[in-house]
């Protein structure tokens, strides 16, 4: 959490600051305005997740196409490395009541299933968090939507492909469990 929240306030001083140094705002609005613009951000971000997890787990079941990964896409995890740092990309589920930190019952069939889907709901929640990211530019005047509300975006951009690479990642190792679990249910 704490290297978000570090990401974030860099960026909103190298915003802010690149803003009063290239005469685009002055320092009150600048700063004003890349604060007012990242808040936005968690607000949006924040009802999108409220609305997905709002919706019916069968529409994130463990065996929907919609969320499947590939095999070509488990290798570019591998090559980004994905293991070696996903412990440190922030994870907010608890926040829906379902925390994806941990497996607190990895023995559980029903347990792997919910983890499936709520890593299901997180994917459909940051790609949402793609483009809505830069809506705030709409309302901003044409000067400041692309020199405050593009950046402020593009981090926030940035900031929820970590995760949805997170959740991806982990996605078919999950699967693979729930399946010997299945296996052993139907051979016992």
């Amino acid at each position: 959490m704490k290297l978000y929240l570090s990401v974030i306030g860099i960026a909103v001083a190298v915003i802010s600051a690149l803003n009063i140094a290239f005469s685009a705002a002055s320092a009150v609005t600048a700063v004003g305005a890349t604060v007012l613009c990242t808040a936005l951000q968690f607000a949006i971000d924040g009802l999108i997740a409220i609305i997905i997890n709002k919706l019916p787990d069968r529409l994130f079941g463990v065996d929907k196409a919609l969320f499947s990964v590939s095999p070509w896409e488990e290798k570019l995890y591998k090559r980004l490395r994905v293991r070696a740092w996903k412990d440190k990309v922030w994870e907010l589920g608890w926040l829906g009541g379902f925390s994806k930190k941990r497996l607190l019952k990895p023995n559980s069939k029903e347990y792997m299933e919910k983890f499936i889907i709520e890593c299901n709901k997180g994917v459909l929640t940051h790609r949402l968090s793609y483009p809505a990211g830069f809506l705030p530019m709409l309302f901003y005047p044409e000067v400041l939507a692309f020199s405050i509300a593009l950046p402020v975006g593009t981090v926030n951009l940035l900031l929820n492909i970590l995760p949805t690479l997170v959740l991806r990642y982990n996605t078919p190792k999950l699967k693979s469990v729930l399946l010997r679990m299945r296996r052993k249910t139907q051979a016992g």
